[in-house]
């Protein structure tokens, strides 16, 4: 009976989400963004969330020293400011991740800057770190009641000179570090002028220098060890891939995110915003992610974990991060298109591939 009970939570989970997408869908992108996430929060304050939600079954993995119930999380990007921790968190991930966050609020680009293209399970944004600042964020996270695990994206503020972007990202992780279970260090989203280039060179060592030594210094006031994640683009040569993983192991970082969106447009030429600037993400994303995600897992040689994203719009490509050497994976763009279903099979899947 338990059984039969579950099949029909989740057919009629599935059911309402597809009828809220194509409703939601008929709106502009960034209102039914916003919309989903006011609903999903009275819908938990309601206690309707979790009648129709059903959890996927534990898988519990400890990553980078934090213990989590099962390997597929929310990707950054969705909850910038922490006002849906509660709701997201009813869903059934095994972690949250919310920002990016910078030190000052930001309006980020002008709109119109989001884009779906559902032939291609596919969005394309230009949102530009829009944020209420790091401390709205951080008593947002004080009032929480999820208790999973939470991580912090952060980043610098669009009109801070690249060559400050150091102090910004100082500055945030200050600020975050205690109420976070991991800290990731955005350096790749393609909407900040220049934030990419701090992936390469001096630029990057800087940067991973100052995030090692802010942490040596926090766990020491704190009492409590953070870890420090890179989040890294895929529009990468294999060659700047393994020039990124030597200055990880070099530094010491406590795990990498391998992708975040890709500025290319093969896979959707065609497709009526192909050309909007901004970064793709959705299924066409995955080839170019799995590209560099196999290129770091080849180059770290399991010296560092990785956290797979990009692309995942189903149970198989979420096992095949796993396959490609991921130790977590996280959702997004699939989520919008897929609902928490997704959630369920991505951890299923990856179940089946570690067994």
């Amino acid at each position: 009976m338990q059984n039969l009970y579950n099949a029909a939570k989740f057919q009629g989970g599935i059911q309402v989400y597809s009828l809220l997408r194509s409703l939601l869908f008929k709106l502009d992108p960034e209102t039914s963004h916003d919309l989903s996430l006011d609903m999903l929060g009275a819908a938990k304050r309601m206690g309707v969330l979790d009648m129709l939600v059903k959890k996927p079954s534990p898988q519990p993995v400890t990553v980078f020293g934090v213990d989590f119930p099962n390997p597929v999380g929310l990707a950054a990007g969705l909850d910038k400011n922490g006002d849906f921790i509660d709701a997201l968190g009813a869903l059934g991930f095994g972690f949250i991740e919310i920002g990016t966050i910078t030190p000052r609020p930001q309006p980020g680009n002008p709109q119109p800057r989001l884009f779906r293209l559902p032939e291609h399970q596919a969005i394309i944004n230009r949102m530009g770190f829009n944020n209420k600042g790091v401390d709205y964020l951080v008593e947002r996270v004080k009032k929480r009641k999820f208790t999973g695990v939470l991580g912090i994206n952060i980043g610098k503020n669009f009109d801070t000179p690249v060559e400050e972007a150091n102090r910004d990202y100082e500055i945030c992780l200050e600020k975050v570090y205690e109420h976070a279970d991991y800290v990731t260090v955005n350096i790749s989203s393609p909407n900040t002028p220049g934030l990419r280039n701090l992936q390469f060179g001096e630029s990057l060592t800087s940067l991973l220098q100052t995030m090692k030594e802010g942490q040596a210094r926090l766990t020491k006031e704190y009492g409590k060890y953070t870890p420090i994640l890179l989040k890294i683009a895929p529009d990468m040569s294999e060659d700047e891939t393994r020039l990124v993983a030597d200055a990880l192991r070099e530094y010491k970082m406590d795990g990498v995110i391998a992708t975040n969106t890709t500025l290319e447009r093969d896979a959707v030429e065609g497709s009526e915003f192909a050309d909007e600037a901004g970064g793709l993400s959705g299924a066409p994303a995955l080839e170019p992610s799995n590209r560099v995600l196999r290129w770091l897992n080849d180059a770290l040689k399991g010296e560092i974990p990785i956290v797979g994203v990009g692309g995942i719009t189903d149970g198989v490509s979420a096992a095949e991060k796993v396959k490609l050497g991921a130790s977590l994976v996280q959702v997004y763009s699939g989520f919008i298109y897929e609902g928490p279903k997704l959630i369920r099979l991505a951890n299923d899947a990856i179940a089946a591939e570690r067994s």
